[in-house]
Formats: C-alpha cells, structure tokens, sequence
C-alpha cells in the first residue's frame, strides 16, 4: 500500500520536486476530504499540512463534535469514508430550539420531509477525531495523494509562487511541490490567503465557545436542543453511548467572553449545576466528561473566494457563528463544488487553475456563503439579549414558524444541507 504520510525531518534540506496537479494547504476535515475527493478521480494531489497526523488523531488534540449535516454525509458516503464512521454517528432526528425561559419552542421533526425513499435524520454528531480517523485511513489507500505532513511552507513572502504557468510552493525542509491549482484550506488565520492579498471582512462577538463532552441521567432519545441566552445560545447535541456513560451529549455553550475563565475554572460538579441551571430539568443531572476547550467566536470572510491559480475553502473562506453547526458543513460544500468544477474541467482538457474553473467555483460558492455567514450573524444578535419587547417578537416569530408547515420545512431542509443548486457529491452522485 502506498503510504501518504510523508514526516518531514528537520535539518534536513533536499532538492527534490513533487509535481502534481493540485497542491492543497492544509489538511484538516475539509482539506483532506477535498484531497480524497479528487485523488479518487485520479487526480495527482500533494496536501502540505504543518500538524502532525497522529497527534490529530488523538483525544486531547480536539474535544469537539461535529454537526454532519445529510448533504455532508452523502459526500463521506460517496468518498469511501462514510463507512468507518457511521457505527460512531449519532443521528439527529428532532431538533429542538427555545428562547430562554419561554415555553413556546420550535420542533423540526425529521419525518415532516421525508422523501419516497423514506425519513433521513436531519444529521448526525460526530466525535472531530473519529472524523479524521476515518479519513486518515481512507487517504493511505489513495496511490495518487501525497501527504507532507507534518510541513510547514518556507517564509513568507517568496514559499509560495503564482504565475501564468502554475504554481511553485517551496516548503521549510527544501523540498518543492509544483502544480497547476493552490488550493487554501488552512484555517481562519489562512497565509495563503493572506499571502494572494485577500482581505477580509471580520466581526469580532465578544463571545467564546465552551465546549466538551457531557453526560445526563436521561436519554436524549435522539434530540438536539438549543437554547437563545442572553449571553448566547446553549446547545445539546445527541451523541453515541460512551464506554462509561450510556447518555451523552456534546455541548456548545456560547458565553460572553469575560465569564469564560471563571466557568473553566469550576470543578465538575459546578460546572454541571451551572449548565443545569441554564438548560433546565429536561436530561436530568448534567456533568461534563473529559476535558473542556474554549474558542474565541469571531466571524471571518474573504472579500474573493479565489485569486490567480488559487482557490480558497473552509475556514479560509469564511468562519461563522457556531450556533446553527454549520460551520463544516458550509465548507464541505465549498469542496463539493469545486471538485466537480476541477474534474469536469479535467475530462474536456481544460487546465484546472485557469480562470473559468475558477470563475465557476466562485460564482457557485458566493451567495450561499454570504447568506449563510448573514443569517447566522442575524440570529445572533437577535437573540443574544434580555431586552423585552425582542423577546416577545421572538416568541411570536417562533411560534408563528412552527406552525407554518411550507416554510418550516423550507427552514429544516437548510439544516440538512439540501437546498439551492447542489453539486453531485451533496446530492450522493460520483463525480
């Protein structure tokens, strides 16, 4: 089998040229799927990723769960991935959301949009490591990756040449990788981007994310809520028994960001009659398991979503509020895109990093990243205040949508992932 994970040694310089098609920065859930994605079409695919895959792959490197929403999966299922992790998968069947103390809710039923080929789960919850277990494993059996790993790229400016040709990048061990296409898939503080001259447009919340696992008396049978607090909104996520625990849930818990080290700091039994205290009696006594990790929630856009023979994805597209879960999912539709335009502009010979295959992936990307990143900072805001008359408008808006059968199921479509102009691999077709 061959083996893309590829150490770099340090101190050790070499001459030596890896020339590929496409070159990705950053190996993380949706730079990886991307590489696969296209190395399963055959395509030559070099991934320079400065972490270290088996430290990725371990508990503390990331507490997280993550929102897979049904479009999301389709695409894990259609690359070979799905399959080492669907016994981990926690499927979300109802989705609960409620503002504060009030008792009027929204219910989104899975059932309600079902299809001829029966209900889907709106999505499932899965552990970030278990994600790249699965993925890990699936890129060492793709001949046509390469992954460089852990590797940084050399200073910038000058590691990373564009030109009409192709592109150049120079790494910190001496190596070069060539290709025709640089793909930007390296997070929210992207060099790519910022070395192409990208700018972005930012808003800091004032808010942080708590997050960790958490275990509850009662079973969650299958349910994720979330709550509007003034200081943010607090979600319980479904997930699978733990070998410890037989209910679990994950939590997202967006605090202002001043109150963050004071909760970090509560032994567990605090910390759990705190998060009682906002969610209310529903699962029963709340404790958190494992570890905690908090991040700082700030939304990231950039102006262009490509540059010469660059293109960008995921977070070094766009990071958004956390409190729909659609974070990974918005950039698993970035992959999903420009993947069909990089192999369609393949198979008619065209060169996979000249401008209209840019151009397409642009156009394709940018609407639903502006309406995404708007709805999610508007929801925000909305809702992250005590203030009454809002409360009370918010009260009747979600009572009004729950009893609006054409535009919830509008809404609960969204949250599945599968609304608007949908590439192949959303829709669970090959590329």
């Amino acid at each position: 089998m061959n083996d893309p994970f590829e150490a770099a040694r340090d101190g050790v310089a070499s001459a030596e040229v890896e020339t590929v098609e496409v070159a990705i920065v950053g190996g993380g859930l949706v730079g990886l799927t991307l590489a696969i994605a296209l190395a399963e079409q055959g395509i030559e695919v070099a991934v320079v990723d400065q972490e270290d895959p088996a430290a990725q792959r371990q508990m503390p490197y990331d507490g997280r769960s993550t929102a897979i929403a049904l479009g999301t999966r389709r695409v894990l299922e259609t690359t070979g991935v799905w399959a080492s992790i669907a016994s981990q998968a926690q499927p979300i069947d109802d989705i609960r959301v409620s503002d504060g103390p009030s008792r009027l809710f929204l219910h989104y039923d899975h059932r309600d949009v079902a299809t001829a080929e029966g209900a889907e789960p709106f999505g499932h919850i899965v552990e970030n490591r278990v994600i790249r277990e699965a993925l890990h494993a699936r890129a060492a059996k793709l001949g046509s990756l390469r992954w460089l790993a852990p590797m940084r790229l050399g200073p910038l400016p000058g590691a990373i040449e564009r030109s009409a040709g192709g592109v150049r990048l120079a790494l910190a061990n001496g190596r070069i990788v060539e290709s025709t296409l640089l793909i930007g898939a390296d997070g929210a503080e992207s060099a790519v981007r910022a070395d192409a001259g990208i700018g972005t447009v930012q808003h800091d919340y004032g808010q942080s994310a708590i997050v960790c696992t958490v275990t509850h008396e009662r079973p969650h049978e299958n349910v994720a809520h979330e709550r509007f607090l003034p200081a943010g909104p607090f979600a319980l996520l479904p997930m699978t028994p733990g070998p410890d625990h037989p209910h679990r849930s994950s939590l997202v818990w967006t605090e202002r960001r001043g109150a963050v080290p004071a909760l970090m700091a509560l032994d567990d039994s605090a910390f759990g009659m705190e998060m009682e205290r906002r969610f209310g009696p529903f699962l029963g006594k709340l404790r958190p398991e494992g570890g905690r990790w908090t991040y700082p929630l700030v939304m990231v856009l950039a102006e262009r979503l490509t540059a010469p023979r660059l293109a960008l994805v995921g977070d070094a597209a766009h990071r958004i509020h956390p409190l729909a879960g659609q974070g990974l999912n918005l950039g698993i539709r970035d992959l999903a895109a420009l993947a069909e335009a990089i192999v369609d502009a393949r198979r008619i010979g065209l060169d996979l990093g000249s401008q209209p295959v840019l151009d397409r992936y642009a156009r394709w990307r940018r609407f639903d990243t502006l309406l995404m990143a708007g709805a999610m900072h508007g929801l925000n805001r909305l809702f992250s205040n005590d203030v009454l008359p809002l409360r009370l408008a918010r009260d009747l808006g979600i009572a009004a949508v729950d009893r609006m059968g054409p535009l919830k199921r509008l809404f609960m479509r969204h949250a599945m992932g599968t609304v608007g102009q949908l590439p192949r691999l959303i829709r669970g077709a090959a590329l």
